[in-house]
């Protein structure tokens, strides 16, 4: 299946699904994140498939949701939910290739995943707090049980970004390789997964996250805050001033 902005394809035993919105850094709508729960979907129940890539095309991985200078789309909230649950239910390992930036629900997105490749130079971003809004799509859950409760309030309070480095040096992702060895590593990486022993990935990654994610918790504080957040003065002016390239002006209403 494909759409004007999401693709996918099966390449042998590797599920590939591409996030082809360049030209906005690969921020995704609603329809999109429903686009990549039905090709992940649809490949999770086929027994060739062993392996499913996530990545994205031009400079970014998913750079967030489309923002406007009247604010977010809160309809991104439940389409990003829909999403990680996918990922996360999924028996199918899934890898996040991140080759560029990853902000707003790209990084829960990414680290929902079973395995995150990324460059040495991607940046991670939790950019919620520029715009007067909270992490959302689990990042409350999937950044913490990953970096920590200190690092995650780092980077949910700040909105500063890490390089892939960075995050890799954190725990924040599992591996995070210089730019030009990228697309060698990711290959040698999907045929691994591919030639592994499926069962025992699947029952492995179930156990892993129902011991480390409490996502049903983290779903349902996220989705009070950020509807409360999104009705606020203070995000309309973040976004406003988030378009038009200058600094906010909080005044806590």
């Amino acid at each position: 299946m494909s759409t004007a902005t999401v693709r996918s394809e099966a390449d042998g035993p590797i599920g590939r699904i591409t996030i082809d919105a360049p030209e906005r850094l690969g921020a995704v709508d609603p329809d999109m994140c429903d686009a990549i729960v039905a090709a992940l979907t649809g490949f999770d129940a086929d027994p060739d498939i062993r392996v499913v890539a996530l990545g994205g095309t031009g400079r970014g991985f998913c750079s967030g949701a489309p923002l406007t200078a009247d604010g977010a789309t809160m309809g991104v909230l439940e389409a990003g939910e829909r999403l990680v649950r996918s990922v996360v239910a999924a028996r199918t390992p899934v890898v996040a290739l991140v080759h560029g930036v990853a902000a707003g629900i790209g990084v829960p997105m990414a680290l929902a995943c079973d395995y995150v490749l990324t460059r040495d130079d991607a940046p991670f971003v939790l950019a919620f707090s520029r715009i007067g809004l909270m992490p959302d799509g689990g990042a409350t859950a999937l950044v913490t049980a990953a970096v920590g409760r200190a690092r995650a309030m780092r980077l949910a309070l700040t909105g500063e970004a890490v390089d892939g480095a960075t995050a890799a040096a954190w725990g924040l992702v599992a591996e995070s390789v210089p730019a030009e060895d990228f697309d060698a590593r990711a290959a040698a990486l999907l045929a691994a997964f591919a030639a592994g022993p499926p069962l025992a990935y699947a029952e492995t990654k179930a156990a892993v996250n129902a011991a480390a994610l409490d996502l049903d918790g983290a779903f349902a504080r996220e989705g009070k805050g950020q509807r409360r957040l999104g009705a606020t003065e203070d995000h309309r002016e973040g976004a406003a001033a988030f378009v038009g390239k200058r600094r906010p002006e909080f005044r806590g209403r």
